[in-house]
């Protein structure tokens, strides 16, 4: 005899309801939110330990297939590493002050190019072109406007920064918090470089088993869309920078490392992070003569055309595969939502969005046979 099934109990005919799993998912979610937060210092830690573990298993992983111990690998990582931070710390230092001396110049800049713009008016003027006058004002007026609020906001931030007596050198608490986190970073990295795998590993089975092989998968797409962005992205502001900074010098230009550095890092910029990077380059190479000019403006053309025709496309190609407009929309969306911030996650989220399309929604019933 087969027995009657039991009737729900209390909680069971509540869960049924909708509403009632909404609510519960909705404090769950809450719930969530509000210990993230409290644990957001540790987690941000972690994600830092995370990236730096990223970006150094495949050297890792090569220095394994040439039987060299994980061990002395991560050795040779930390003191890669720190002669890199040894480094920049050197070169930062460098690049602030001239960055304060361009800024300082850049009126007298700006004058020197609208007496040389004025000039060059008056002799079309001479020979029948007429109606340049509204626009260089226009134009003068918007750069004045541009070089006020960098000198409002950038040069004293820059001066903190490299001031003796400013509150960031002299604060004891500041330093020693700094070099606590960075400890602390220091160590998860060393743990996450040496036990990489398994880590990974241990991260994947937080997921239902069912759903594994899908998060592998989907793991493996942001490696190549947001991993191999930001390497590539790395190694080609590197050699942008370095070439603008060593042609800028050789001809003798002021601030050449400045300028260097502001190539690079609006590098990823399409079309205007070049014109943004050479406008400086410009400003300080006319007082020097047209030939200057010239020779200043080529260093920015060969540095371009070798990273836009080499470098690029063996760097990026199996990484993002993105239109420039796309990128360029990606900056400024981003930029727009979230800041800085926005502007640097922007493009390798629409690059992982792409090869997510590519990879399930082309391949999907819904986009071969219709909804």
């Amino acid at each position: 005899m087969i027995s009657a099934p039991k009737p729900p109990n209390a909680f069971q005919y509540a869960w049924r309801s909708p509403w009632v799993r909404l609510v519960v998912f909705g404090l769950l979610a809450f719930a969530a939110y509000r210990f993230t937060g409290l644990i957001s210092s540790i987690l941000v830690n972690f994600a830092i330990a995370y990236l730096i573990a990223y970006i150094a298993n495949p050297m890792l992983n090569w220095l394994e297939r040439g039987r060299v111990p994980r061990g002395l690998g991560v050795l040779f990582v930390l003191l890669l590493f720190g002669g890199l931070l040894t480094v920049a710390g050197l070169l930062l230092g460098t690049i602030a002050s001239q960055l304060i001396d361009l800024l300082r110049q850049l009126p007298q800049l700006v004058q020197n190019l609208e007496g040389w713009a004025d000039s060059w008016i008056q002799w079309l003027s001479a020979r029948g072109v007429t109606g340049l006058e509204d626009a260089r004002a226009g134009m003068t007026e918007t750069v004045q406007t541009y070089i006020r609020n960098l000198g409002d906001n950038l040069v004293p931030m820059l001066q903190r920064w490299l001031d003796p007596q400013g509150a960031l050198l002299t604060s004891i608490a500041t330093i020693g918090s700094v070099l606590g986190r960075l400890l602390i970073v220091m160590l998860m990295s060393v743990y996450l470089m040496l036990d990489y795998s398994r880590v990974n590993r241990a991260i994947l089975k937080m997921f239902p088993r069912p759903w594994q092989p899908r998060v592998l998968e989907f793991a493996d797409l942001a490696g190549t869309a947001i991993g191999g962005y930001v390497r590539g992205q790395l190694l080609i502001a590197l050699f942008v920078g370095t070439v603008v900074a060593l042609g800028l010098s050789l001809l003798g230009i002021p601030s050449a490392l400045a300028i260097g550095f502001l190539a690079g890092a609006f590098n990823i910029i399409p079309y205007l992070g070049p014109i943004i990077g050479a406008i400086p380059a410009i400003l300080l190479a006319a007082p020097m003569g047209i030939t200057k000019v010239l020779l200043a403006v080529g260093v920015f053309l060969v540095a371009n055309q070798v990273e836009g025709s080499f470098l690029s496309p063996i760097v990026l190609s199996k990484t993002t595969d993105l239109h420039p407009i796309t990128v360029l929309l990606s900056i400024l969306i981003g930029a727009s939502v979230l800041g800085f911030a926005g502007a640097l996650i922007a493009v390798p989220l629409v690059a992982l969005g792409k090869l997510a399309v590519e990879k399930y929604y082309y391949s999907s019933r819904i986009y071969t046979e219709g909804p």
